[in-house]
């Protein structure tokens, strides 16, 4: 099968100016650009309209999605034709058969829950094949998650590991990454990632280093302890000569915004010293993630039942509550920097709160007619800890700062349950249209490349995220003068404008703005 994509202004990924001409498509490769003339089976002409590589998205939770609805149409709508899964070190797998259960409810406020699923796959590697037999409509990336493994090594118990504990772990990583695995995740704010000393990541990072993989961190601290938190990855980095690349990079609330000089000054040593950093960002002053990351680290111990037993104790709410308001050392504390009015309800399991999705706690909390923290630890407990949410911690001034640094790349981090953050479905038009565009942030070229090129060389995804000959068909054709999120934060379930064709490994899964239903899916589960 041959395509041939005709009057386009193409931006290859690159970084450098657009240029016109044509695009040859061959089976699933692309076999020409420029100014040429030839014959194919399909001939679409694309006069007025812009051409660039599929973007990738670095940060994303269809872990469990991707299963059950293989469309993935918030993101193909917006051009995304590759996706990294196995986010936060908490995610699919490994996930030994004995752990299923409590590691479902650790799971879901992430990514969800569903009894559609056969969860009896124990290793990513079976993980993997099970989303190659879905056969979902983008490419799929796995990385892998650090909280699995340390589950898998040693239960969900709250320590450093022993020798041979760690011996295992290794071992663990090792198996997965040999299944094609791009590298190793870890979420140092959810359990049991948090119980890791730095030890214990160097230790694993060294082996994730030897296959030049990743390791791709969502950092100890984003609001009072950052500086410190981003000291130890770095050092991280420096021992185990691992690619550093920090998750949704930010700092938040407003009494820790002045640490963003400092900030900026550590990203600036670690590349003079030859340290490989990286960072992706999604273009909001919001973020979204489970809400039982507003309870103490040792409400987790031991797992989501522990967290519900200790939900249902009145002494250990009193606890919880005199741990948020006056804080501990090292927690990010998402009431004190965003505010009971500042975090809104986003999604949760069960139809008896489904009045919840979209207040914020205080607002819920008067539905209620209880007080604030007896109607959010309700919340908790009534759905399993099962809850999303949306946190508004930050300024535009500072998206646009972090946006325009060398390490930037683009994601979406977005969680799919419920009324999801708007990221979820527009992140990727927005910075093309809002930024580029509109507020003329940066060239189009260049905000095309961080969502292209920078992505794969970041994450060591080849072939992909350039417009070049014997790459693989990954191609966005787009209106530049149209294309946006259209996603609010009321309404955030909206597709984007400007979106026009969408081909993935030369299969074309979007035509004329509408998603293909006919048309078999034709993403692939990418292998490092």
């Amino acid at each position: 099968m041959t395509i041939m994509l005709t009057n386009l202004k193409i931006f290859d990924g690159s970084g450098e100016k657009p240029f016109d001409g044509n695009i040859f498509i061959e089976n699933d490769k692309i076999v020409k650009t420029g100014s040429f003339s030839a014959k194919a089976d399909e001939l679409i002409d694309c006069t007025g309209l812009c051409a660039a590589p599929g973007f990738i998205d670095t940060h994303s939770h269809s872990d469990l999605n991707v299963l059950i609805k293989p469309q993935l149409l918030p993101k193909i709508m917006q051009g995304i034709t590759t996706e990294v899964l196995g986010q936060d070190g908490v995610s699919m797998a490994p996930l030994p058969v004995k752990y299923i259960d409590p590691w479902r409810k650790n799971l879901a406020g992430l990514d969800g829950d569903s009894n559609e699923v056969d969860w009896q796959y124990e290793t990513a590697e079976n993980y993997l094949k099970m989303i190659e037999k879905a056969q979902p409509s983008i490419n799929e990336c796995y990385l892998v998650p650090h909280g699995n493994v340390r589950m898998e090594a040693m239960g969900l118990i709250n320590r450093a590991p022993d020798a041979e504990e760690m011996h295992r772990m290794k071992q663990i990583l090792r198996r997965e990454l040999e299944a094609g695995a791009y590298g190793l995740s870890t979420g140092l704010i959810y359990m049991p990632c948090a119980y890791a000393p730095t030890e214990e990541l160097i230790e694993l990072c060294k082996v994730a280093a030897e296959y030049d993989s990743v390791f791709v961190v969502h950092q100890r601290s984003e609001a009072d302890t950052i500086i410190e938190s981003m000291r130890e990855i770095i050092e991280i980095g420096r021992k185990s000569g691992v690619r550093v690349h920090f998750s949704h990079f930010k700092v938040c609330g407003k009494k820790n915004w002045h640490y963003i000089d400092e900030m900026v000054k550590l990203l600036d040593a670690a590349q003079a010293e030859g340290i490989r950093v990286s960072f992706d960002q999604y273009p909001y002053v919001a973020g979204s993630t489970m809400l039982g990351v507003i309870l103490p680290p040792w409400v987790h111990d031991g797992g989501t039942n522990k967290v519900l037993e200790r939900l249902n104790d009145k002494t250990a709410r009193q606890r919880m509550v005199h741990d948020i308001e006056n804080g501990i050392s090292g927690w990010d504390n998402f009431i004190d920097f965003a505010g009971m009015d500042n975090i809104y309800v986003t999604s949760v399991k069960t139809e008896k709160n489904k009045d919840a999705v979209g207040l914020s706690l205080t607002e819920f909390a008067k539905l209620r007619h209880k007080a604030t923290y007896d109607a959010v630890f309700d919340l908790l407990y009534e759905e399993e800890n099962a809850v999303g949410m949306v946190d508004f911690y930050g300024t535009e001034e500072h998206v646009k700062l972090f946006m325009q640094r060398p390490e930037m790349n683009a994601c979406t981090d977005g969680l799919l349950g419920g009324k999801p953050h708007p990221r979820a479905f527009g992140a990727f038009p927005r910075v093309l249209g809002k930024y580029a565009r509109e507020e003329k942030l940066m060239p189009m070229e260049k905000a095309i490349y961080k969502m292209t090129k920078k992505p794969a060389a970041a994450l060591g995804i080849k072939k992909r995220g350039e417009l070049k000959s014997g790459f693989y068909a990954d191609i966005v054709i787009f209106d530049e003068k149209t294309i946006i999120d259209k996603g609010t934060f009321i309404e955030p379930v909206q597709y984007p404008a400007g979106v026009e064709y969408v081909f993935v490994n030369g299969c074309k899964m979007l035509e004329k703005g509408k998603y293909i239903t006919a048309q078999k899916r034709c993403g692939r589960v990418l292998y490092r």
